[in-house]
C-alpha cells in the first residue's frame, strides 16, 4: 500500500508514534499527585508496564519518521507551510495528553499562582503558596525559589489567573504560550539560516522538525520555546539591521531564562559593523536595560531574579558534572575513603571552565564559524557542560547551530545528539528502574521493527539516505 505523494509517509508514522505515546502518557507521563477531579483518566496506571512500552515504540517511531523526513528536503516538508503541516501532525496528539518526561509544568503554574498572590518567588518555594497547585511540584523543589525572569513570570501568572487550580485548563495554556515560540521559530529559522548562508529546509529539519521539539516544548510545555523564539526572532532581525528591536526581542529572551541573554553579544557585534564598536556597544546596553526596567517594573516581580540566578547550583540539579561528581564519590567510598563534597566541586568547577573555554574559542573564531554557529557553540556548553542539563537544554545550541553550521559532519552530529536526548528521560520524568529500563529498551526495539514494516508498506523501496546539509 503506497500513499499519495503528497502525503509523505513519514508525517503518518510520526503521527501514529506521538498518538501513541500521548495515550500512554494517562498511564505514565507526569500524572497529578491525587487523581481526584483529575482531567486525565489517570486510573490507567495500574497498565504502567504495558504503556511505558507502548510509549516508547510511538517515541522510535517519532524519531525514526524524523530521521526519514531528513532524506526529503527538497520534499513536502521543505518549505515552511510543510514544515507548520508536518510539526501540527507530530504535535496535535500531545496537546491534551498529561505533561509528559518533566514535571515542571506545575512549578510554572504555581509559581504562576504565586505572582497573583504576591507572594515572592525569588524568595520562596512553592511550598509557602501550598495548596493543590503546589503539591504537584516534587519535593525537592518545594523550597527552591524560581530561577526565570519576569517575562515568563508575568505569562504563568497570566495562564495561572485564567485556570486557576484547573490542571488541565493550566496545562493547556502553558502549550498555548509554548506554540508561540515555536510560530517564531518556524518563521525566523529559515531567514537566519538564509543570512548564514544554510540551506533553509535543512535548518527547518534539524531546529524545528526535530523530535525536542514536540517532545519536551510542547508535550512537556517547557519556557525553552518562548525563550528561543524570541532569541531566534532578535538574532535574525540584527542580521537585517533593526537593532533596536532586535535588542528589545533578545532581552525579553533572557527575561524567559537568563541563557539568552548571550545573543545580546551576537547584536552588539552586528551593530558595531555599522554603528562602531563603542557606539553599538552602548545602545546595546542602554536599549537592553530599558526593556529589563520597564519589564521588571510591568510585571510586579522586582530584581529578586537578579539573585535567583544561582538556583540551577542547587544540590539536587542534575548534570553532566555533577553525574561525575556523585560517580566519583561512589567509587571513592567503596574504596574506604570519605571524600566529602570535594569531587562535586571539582566537576562542577570542570564544567563550568570548559563551558568558559568553549566561550572563549567561539569569541576568537566567530569570524570563521558565524556569529549563529558561535552562539550555538556557547549556548550548548552551558546546557551540556553547566550545573543544570536537562534533554530539552540541548535545544539552546541545536536551534541556532541548525540555522548557523554549513558543515554536514557538525548537523550530522547535532542529529545524533538529538536522538540520544529524545531518549533518556522516562515519560513520568524520572529516571529508570532496572523493569523500567527493560521495557524501555524493548519498546525500542519494537519501534525500530514496526518502523521497519511500515517503510516496507507505505514507500517505495529506494535507499534510505539522510541528508541533514
Amino acid at each position: 500500500m503506497l500513499l499519495p505523494p503528497t502525503v509523505p509517509a513519514y508525517r503518518i508514522v510520526g503521527a501514529c508514534g506521538a498518538a501513541l505515546l500521548a495515550v500512554a502518557g494517562l498511564a505514565v507521563g507526569a500524572l497529578p499527585v491525587d487523581d481526584a477531579d483529575s482531567p486525565w483518566l489517570t486510573g490507567l496506571y495500574r497498565y504502567a508496564g504495558p504503556a511505558l512500552l507502548a510509549g516508547f515504540v510511538g517515541l522510535t517511531l517519532l524519531v525514526v519518521a524524523w530521521w526519514w523526513a531528513g532524506r526529503d528536503l527538497g520534499g513536502p516538508s521543505a518549505s515552511r507551510r510543510g514544515t507548520v503541516v508536518t510539526l501540527t501532525c507530530w504535535s496535535a496528539p500531545l496537546l491534551l495528553t498529561p505533561p509528559l518526561f518533566s514535571r515542571d509544568a506545575y512549578s510554572y503554574l504555581a509559581q504562576g499562582a504565586m505572582v497573583l498572590a504576591d507572594l515572592d518567588v525569588y524568595r520562596f518555594g512553592v511550598a509557602h503558596l501550598g495548596g493543590r497547585l503546589a503539591a504537584e511540584v516534587p519535593e525537592m523543589w518545594q523550597q527552591t525559589p524560581a530561577p526565570y525572569g519576569p517575562v515568563f513570570l508575568g505569562t504563568s501568572a497570566a495562564v495561572a489567573a485564567v485556570a486557576g487550580t484547573g490542571l488541565g485548563l493550566g496545562l493547556f495554556g502553558l502549550r498555548l504560550v509554548a506554540l508561540l515560540g515555536v510560530a517564531l521559530l518556524v518563521l525566523f529559522v529559515p531567514r537566519l539560516a538564509r543570512h548564514c548562508g544554510v540551506d533553509p529546509a535543512a535548518a527547518l529539519w534539524l531546529g524545528v522538525l526535530n523530535p525536542l521539539v514536540p517532545l519536551h516544548l510542547i508535550a512537556g510545555a517547557h519556557n525553552e520555546a518562548l525563550m528561543l523564539g524570541l532569541l531566534v526572532a532578535g538574532v535574525c532581525l540584527a542580521f537585517e539591521r533593526s537593532y533596536l528591536l532586535a535588542v528589545v526581542l533578545v532581552t525579553l529572551a533572557a527575561l524567559v531564562k537568563a541563557p539568552a541573554a548571550v545573543g545580546l553579544v551576537v547584536v552588539a557585534v552586528l551593530a558595531a559593523r555599522q554603528q562602531g564598536r563603542w557606539s553599538a556597544i552602548w545602545r546595546t546596553t542602554a536599549a537592553a536595560a530599558a526593556t529589563m526596567i520597564a519589564v521588571t517594573w510591568a510585571t510586579g516581580t522586582g530584581y529578586g531574579w537578579l539573585t535567583a540566578l544561582g538556583t540551577p547550583l542547587y544540590k539536587h540539579s542534575w548534570s553532566i558534572s555533577s553525574a561525575l561528581g556523585r560517580a566519583t564519590v561512589h567509587v571513592m567510598q567503596a574504596g574506604g575513603l570519605d571524600p566529602g563534597d570535594g569531587p562535586m566541586r571539582f566537576w562542577v568547577w570542570a564544567g563550568l571552565l570548559g563551558a568558559v573555554a568553549t566561550t572563549a574559542y567561539a569569541w576568537f573564531q566567530r569570524r570563521a564559524l558565524g556569529l549563529a554557529y558561535a552562539l550555538g557553540l556557547v549556548l550548548a556548553a552551558a546546557a551540556l557542560l553547566g550545573p543544570a542539563t536537562r534533554p530539552w537544554y540541548g535545544l539552546w545550541g541545536l536551534v541556532p547551530i541548525a540555522a548557523g553550521a554549513p558543515g554536514r559532519t557538525v548537523r550530522l552530529v547535532a542529529a545524533i545528539g538529538a536522538v540520544v536526548l529524545a531518549f533518556v528521560t522516562l515519560p513520568s520524568g524520572f529516571g529508570p528502574q532496572p523493569r523500567q529500563f527493560v521495557l524501555a529498551a524493548l519498546g525500542v526495539l519494537f519501534g525500530l521493527i514496526t518502523a521497519g514494516y511500515l517503510r516496507l508498506l507505505l514507500i517505495p523501496h529506494r535507499p534510505l539516505e539522510m541528508d541533514p546539509r
